[in-house]
């Protein structure tokens, strides 16, 4: 069995990003949301584009106001009132002032915004009450950003900061790399579809639904197979078929020693090279990690390593693939992707509420919810069995606790390490 860190790290090596071809697609900015730039982009625009006030107030030159005063205040006359989003009619000359408001143009000639709060103003004129710092409340064109410089750099994931600095910039269009598309299989004769009536013995294949909805979480494009019988031709078949049209297989059931696992047997007579085949961690010991070099599936000339397929064989049993999936697949998603960091998991530490209890021989994932609590993370363990077949209790989960190899009991209030999961929500409590 691989210890999960050195599985992770073996996984993340598999991964490569192909920069080219149908890799590389651009999209209207207003679609690029959670998506990654495939270029750098640089902006025609300085930021500011122009010099503005960052208050309300009046624009003077300093040299008018430096001799202010408690004792001693300024009167200048008043050119004009300049709203945003106007150019200003008249430039300052000595002994003048202009209204301003926060975003309007500076005058030229003005140097130094005085804020309205330390002036009076009657017939045309304002009176200084209180000297400004030279330069005080202007943002000066350039300041933030200089055209021609990088704005952003490739492999940067797009969120609402970065879409509204691109518009600020004017880049309507983005070049991004192409979302990951991720075929996902159930194996068992046991699994039925959703509304299909049960029978003895049967069970709904939660896992398909489950896989989809984190694949979509974790920016890729699901394609959903349905259910492949437990017959090794069928299997055959179902993954070659996934071959042909994804980037990265996800199944599960199948990967363990039984008489009907027919997963890693299948693999290798389809040519996969396996590289991972358990990991040492509880839930999800079984893990089948694959590679499939697209070069040979399409007879094209690709050598490079950067388009082969990744198949990731999860265990059967619910919780057992979810925890597979958060941290092992998710971070091999996110590289795939296109971004270029932060592709591991996030771990924090926190206080646990409750004892927590492992066997010792296995990393220990236990599932539960983390929150703030007067500025400290505590963890709150799942009521209810925590067995990998039990996904009741799964729901409402936002975070695992991690028992190391070794220890079999961490007791209550004790600081451990967890792992944020899915879109975790911690919500501050006192």
């Amino acid at each position: 069995m691989v210890p999960a860190a050195e599985a992770e790290a073996k996984i993340l090596d598999l991964v490569c990003v192909a920069r080219s071809g149908d890799a590389v697609e651009t999209i209207p900015l207003p679609q690029a949301l959670g998506r990654v730039l495939a270029a750098p982009v640089t902006g025609a625009l300085d930021v500011p584009h122009w010099d503005n006030s960052a208050m309300d107030g009046y624009a003077v030159c300093y040299a008018d106001v430096q001799s202010v005063t408690a004792e001693h205040s300024v009167t200048l006359t008043l050119t004009e009132t300049i709203p945003a989003g106007k150019a200003p009619t008249f430039p300052l000359q000595p002994g003048q002032a202009a209204r301003i408001f926060t975003g309007s143009m500076l005058p030229v000639g003005a140097d130094t915004v005085v804020i309205q709060e330390v002036t009076t103003s009657h017939a045309g004129q304002v009176t200084i009450l209180e000297r400004p710092q030279l330069g005080q409340f202007v943002r000066h064109q350039g300041s933030f950003y200089q055209a021609g410089e990088s704005l952003m750099p490739t492999g940067l994931g797009l969120g609402g900061p970065e879409i509204a600095v691109l518009a600020a910039a004017q880049c309507s269009q983005v070049s991004v790399f192409r979302q990951p598309r991720v075929a996902i299989l159930s194996t068992g004769d046991e699994l039925v579809p959703l509304t299909a009536p049960l029978h003895p013995g049967q069970i709904v294949d939660s896992n398909q639904y489950a896989l989809t909805a984190l694949v979509q979480q974790a920016g890729g494009v699901p394609l959903p197979m349905g259910i492949i019988p437990d017959q090794p031709e069928a299997l055959s078949h179902a993954i070659q078929s996934a071959l042909t049209q994804a980037d990265i297989i996800v199944s599960s059931g199948g990967v363990s020693v039984g008489d009907f696992d027919y997963v890693d047997h299948v693999l290798a007579d389809l040519g996969a090279t396996l590289h991972l085949r358990s990991v040492a961690v509880q839930p999800g010991k079984p893990l089948t990690v694959a590679t499939f070099p697209r070069s040979k599936l399409t007879n094209s000339q690709v050598t490079d390593d950067e388009d082969r397929v990744l198949y990731f064989g999860l265990p059967g049993n619910p919780v057992s693939a979810l925890v597979s999936f958060w941290r092992f697949v998710e971070p091999a998603l996110r590289k795939r992707s296109g971004l270029s960091q932060g592709w591991s998991p996030v771990f924090v530490t926190a206080s646990t509420r409750d004892v927590l209890k492992a066997g010792g021989k296995r990393e220990t994932y236990l599932w539960g919810n983390l929150s703030l609590v007067n500025g400290h993370f505590e963890f709150r363990l799942a009521q209810g069995s925590h067995s990998s077949g039990n996904l009741i209790n799964l729901a409402g989960t936002n975070a695992l606790a991690v028992v190391p190899v070794g220890t079999t009991t961490i007791a209550a209030d004790t600081l451990v390490n967890v792992m944020l999961v899915g879109r975790a929500a911690i919500k501050p409590t006192t």
